[in-house]
């Protein structure tokens, strides 16, 4: 028996990726700005519970679906941050929001299925879509200042569309919908058989007071799924820790994928996801925020085009005008510059390329000092 894989466009974005950061590592001294990963270190609060659940032995089986304190904790910081309201079995604990976007693509999507995928875009979308033997649908943004434009979605949806992506804050942009925004993607697909699926996993790095979530439309609430994250929020990348919410007879196809997919997070660490979610990651955002604007200014001065982001803690760069495609761009810029930042083609949007701003101030500012020099010598 022959087995044959998809060896799409998306494969060479995933892969390309991971070997354009390589690059960076191999250049001696480069400063890399291309990885989206806090600098910080998980709160102490939450390494300790963890410590404390080890040491009393917590290390047997935990429900598949996640320890029923644990999902009534999250029901109730939900509620209490984000105003959603999600019964603790209308939530699953899934390993990082990866497993959670999975499970929910994999029990929406059948062969020939319709995906629709606003880019630019992280691109994990595109390749769960197609391991799923579904079709993943592009909805180019960048003309419409990476809000999507309601008379494009209209026209994307055909009788296989299943489901739409929204991903806000937005990596690779930092971009947030406006209310205007999810108001209008509402009216088009309010009498529609559509699942939204929000990815809300930098939606506590906001930076905007009236952050809206498409989730927010009671109406639709039977066919939205919200996927969440610890590793952003609370500086737990390495804790592969998410979870995913959605209304009852979802939630109970999700957790057929679910269970057959792991068999739980493991039992010590869901102590810590308790304690993580009574952090107050304030302070944190705030660094970002400022970071944010210190790199924006510079941006900016150097004459380059970019926009202002609004969440997360990404800059989307064009180098448009500087006639080479962004592979090409990002390649001369950490071999002849000594820096890295990610191709915007691998987000499936040529001529921009994306900046990473959570690490150090010392190595943000190194970082675009050497920007700077590189953009004198084009």
């Amino acid at each position: 028996m022959e087995l044959t894989f998809n060896h799409s466009l998306d494969h060479v974005k995933r892969s390309g990726i991971r070997r354009f950061t390589e690059v960076v590592k191999s250049v001696p001294g480069a400063v890399q700005l291309t990885i989206g990963e806090p600098d910080l270190d998980t709160p102490e609060t939450v390494r300790a519970a963890a410590k404390l659940a080890l040491d009393a032995g917590d290390t047997h089986y935990p429900p598949n679906n996640g320890r029923p304190e644990l999902l009534a904790a999250i029901s109730e910081f939900e509620e209490r941050r984000n105003g959603l309201r999600y019964a603790p079995d209308e939530i699953i604990l899934t390993i990082g929001a990866t497993e959670a976007l999975f499970i929910s693509l994999f029990a929406l999507l059948n062969p020939g299925d319709e995906v629709i995928i606003p880019t630019p875009a992280f691109s994990l979308y595109e390749s769960i879509a197609q391991l799923c033997r579904a079709v993943p649908v592009n909805l180019p943004t960048e003309d419409s200042q990476f809000q999507i434009d309601p008379a494009a979605l209209a026209a994307a949806i055909t009788p296989r569309t299943k489901a739409l992506v929204l991903t806000s804050p937005n990596n690779p942009t930092g971009c947030v919908y406006t209310k205007e925004t999810l108001d209008a993607i509402h009216a088009v697909l309010k009498d529609k058989p559509i699942f939204v699926i929000c990815d809300e996993v930098y939606r506590q790095l906001a930076y905007t007071d009236d952050f809206t979530s498409f989730s927010a439309f009671a109406d639709m609430r039977d066919r939205v799924i919200v996927v969440q994250s610890y590793s952003k929020p609370y500086a737990m990348t390495g804790w592969r820790l998410g979870y995913v919410m959605a209304d009852r007879p979802v939630h109970d196809k999700l957790q057929v994928a679910h269970q057959y997919a792991v068999v739980s997070a493991p039992a010590f660490v869901q102590t810590a996801c308790i304690e993580a979610l009574k952090y107050d990651n304030s302070a944190d955002t705030a660094l970002f925020r400022r970071r944010r604007d210190y790199v924006y200014k510079r941006l900016t001065d150097m004459g380059l085009d970019v926009q202002k982001p609004e969440g997360a803690f990404y800059m989307f760069i064009s180098v448009k005008k500087f006639g080479m495609d962004s592979l090409t761009f990002c390649t001369r810029m950490v071999k002849e510059g000594k820096v890295g930042l990610t191709p915007g083609v691998y987000f499936g949007c040529e001529g921009y390329m994306r900046l990473s701003y959570c690490y150090s101030d010392a190595d943000l500012k190194e970082g675009l000092d050497r920007i700077e020099a590189f953009l004198k010598t084009l």
